[in-house]
Protein backbone atom coordinates (compact mmCIF):
# COMPACT_ATOMS: atom_id res chain seq x y z
CA UNK A 1 0.00 0.00 0.00
CA UNK A 2 1.28 3.29 -0.92
CA UNK A 3 1.12 6.35 1.26
CA UNK A 4 0.45 9.74 0.61
CA UNK A 5 3.95 10.67 1.65
CA UNK A 6 5.17 8.46 -0.79
CA UNK A 7 2.76 9.26 -3.67
CA UNK A 8 3.79 12.99 -2.99
CA UNK A 9 7.08 12.33 -3.18
CA UNK A 10 6.58 10.62 -6.80
CA UNK A 11 5.23 13.25 -8.24
CA UNK A 12 7.50 15.83 -6.78
CA UNK A 13 10.57 13.72 -8.28
CA UNK A 14 12.11 15.08 -11.61
CA UNK A 15 13.22 12.94 -14.47
CA UNK A 16 17.24 13.31 -14.33
CA UNK A 17 20.60 11.37 -16.38
CA UNK A 18 22.40 9.58 -14.92
CA UNK A 19 24.54 11.66 -12.52
CA UNK A 20 27.75 10.17 -11.27
CA UNK A 21 31.07 11.65 -9.57
CA UNK A 22 33.43 12.56 -11.72
CA UNK A 23 30.91 13.97 -14.44
CA UNK A 24 31.30 17.13 -15.85
CA UNK A 25 27.59 18.42 -16.02
CA UNK A 26 26.21 21.52 -16.77
CA UNK A 27 23.56 22.75 -14.26
CA UNK A 28 20.75 25.46 -15.50
CA UNK A 29 19.38 27.20 -12.38
CA UNK A 30 16.45 29.90 -12.43
CA UNK A 31 17.53 33.14 -10.51
CA UNK A 32 14.92 35.50 -9.38
CA UNK A 33 15.82 39.04 -9.06
CA UNK A 34 13.17 41.29 -8.17
CA UNK A 35 10.30 40.69 -10.59
CA UNK A 36 12.34 39.27 -12.78
CA UNK A 37 14.06 35.63 -13.56
CA UNK A 38 16.85 34.38 -15.45
CA UNK A 39 18.40 31.26 -16.24
CA UNK A 40 22.33 30.90 -14.67
CA UNK A 41 24.29 28.41 -15.64
CA UNK A 42 26.81 26.96 -13.55
CA UNK A 43 29.47 24.04 -14.74
CA UNK A 44 31.88 21.55 -13.20
CA UNK A 45 32.75 17.95 -11.98
CA UNK A 46 30.35 16.48 -9.48
CA UNK A 47 32.85 15.10 -6.67
CA UNK A 48 29.62 14.14 -4.09
CA UNK A 49 26.44 12.59 -4.58
CA UNK A 50 24.81 12.53 -1.47
CA UNK A 51 21.23 11.13 -0.20
CA UNK A 52 20.29 8.59 -2.54
CA UNK A 53 18.10 9.19 -5.73
CA UNK A 54 15.08 10.06 -3.76
CA UNK A 55 13.77 13.47 -3.12
CA UNK A 56 16.79 14.70 -0.54
CA UNK A 57 19.13 13.72 -3.42
CA UNK A 58 22.04 16.30 -3.46
CA UNK A 59 25.08 16.52 -5.78
CA UNK A 60 28.15 18.66 -4.94
CA UNK A 61 29.56 20.25 -8.08
CA UNK A 62 33.31 22.19 -8.37
CA UNK A 63 34.71 24.12 -10.56
CA UNK A 64 37.44 26.86 -10.76
CA UNK A 65 37.67 30.08 -11.21
CA UNK A 66 40.41 32.53 -12.27
CA UNK A 67 42.51 29.70 -9.62
CA UNK A 68 39.66 29.62 -6.90
CA UNK A 69 37.36 27.08 -6.36
CA UNK A 70 33.96 27.02 -6.53
CA UNK A 71 31.58 24.43 -4.69
CA UNK A 72 28.14 24.59 -4.90
CA UNK A 73 25.99 21.83 -3.50
CA UNK A 74 22.04 21.00 -5.42
CA UNK A 75 19.30 19.52 -4.56
CA UNK A 76 18.47 17.28 -7.71
CA UNK A 77 14.81 17.31 -7.82
CA UNK A 78 14.65 21.22 -6.83
CA UNK A 79 11.82 23.34 -8.65
CA UNK A 80 14.17 25.67 -9.22
CA UNK A 81 16.57 23.26 -11.29
CA UNK A 82 15.27 24.07 -15.31
CA UNK A 83 17.61 21.40 -16.23
CA UNK A 84 20.83 19.18 -15.85
CA UNK A 85 23.26 18.07 -19.20
CA UNK A 86 25.76 15.38 -18.75
CA UNK A 87 28.97 17.37 -21.10
CA UNK A 88 31.33 14.33 -20.13
CA UNK A 89 32.45 11.59 -18.07
CA UNK A 90 35.74 11.36 -15.97
CA UNK A 91 36.94 7.72 -15.22
CA UNK A 92 36.80 7.59 -11.70
CA UNK A 93 37.07 4.70 -8.95
CA UNK A 94 35.64 6.48 -5.67
CA UNK A 95 32.39 7.30 -5.00
CA UNK A 96 33.41 11.02 -3.06
CA UNK A 97 35.98 13.20 -5.30
CA UNK A 98 37.36 15.24 -2.30
CA UNK A 99 41.02 14.98 -3.11
CA UNK A 100 40.08 17.59 -6.11
CA UNK A 101 39.63 20.01 -3.34
CA UNK A 102 43.70 19.78 -2.65
CA UNK A 103 45.31 18.76 -6.34
CA UNK A 104 46.91 20.92 -8.69
CA UNK A 105 48.01 21.00 -12.22
CA UNK A 106 47.84 17.47 -14.09
CA UNK A 107 46.90 15.89 -10.93
CA UNK A 108 43.64 17.96 -10.49
CA UNK A 109 42.13 16.77 -14.05
CA UNK A 110 40.42 13.29 -14.34
CA UNK A 111 40.84 11.39 -17.32
CA UNK A 112 38.06 10.79 -19.86
CA UNK A 113 35.67 7.84 -19.80
CA UNK A 114 36.43 5.90 -23.45
CA UNK A 115 33.24 4.39 -24.97
CA UNK A 116 33.13 1.26 -26.97
CA UNK A 117 31.47 2.86 -30.13
CA UNK A 118 29.48 -0.32 -31.07
CA UNK A 119 29.82 -0.76 -35.11
CA UNK A 120 26.95 -1.96 -37.09
CA UNK A 121 27.47 -3.72 -39.98
CA UNK A 122 26.69 -2.23 -43.18
CA UNK A 123 23.64 -3.35 -44.70
CA UNK A 124 24.22 -6.17 -48.10
CA UNK A 125 24.32 -3.96 -51.02
CA UNK A 126 21.41 -5.07 -53.27
CA UNK A 127 22.85 -7.06 -56.14
CA UNK A 128 21.97 -5.40 -59.64
CA UNK A 129 20.41 -7.77 -61.84
CA UNK A 130 20.88 -7.70 -65.67
CA UNK A 131 17.73 -7.35 -67.57
CA UNK A 132 16.10 -10.20 -68.63
CA UNK A 133 12.83 -11.39 -70.58
CA UNK A 134 10.67 -11.16 -67.42
CA UNK A 135 11.78 -7.59 -66.23
CA UNK A 136 10.74 -4.68 -68.29
CA UNK A 137 13.23 -2.21 -69.86
CA UNK A 138 12.94 1.16 -68.85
Amino acid sequence: MVTLLEKFNKEQEKKMPDLRPGDTIKVHQKIKEGDKERIQIFEGVIIAKKHGSGIPATITVRKVVDGVGVERIFPIHSPSLEKIEVVGHGKVRRSKLNYLRTAKGTKAKLKRKAFAAAIAEEPAKEEIVAPTEETPKV
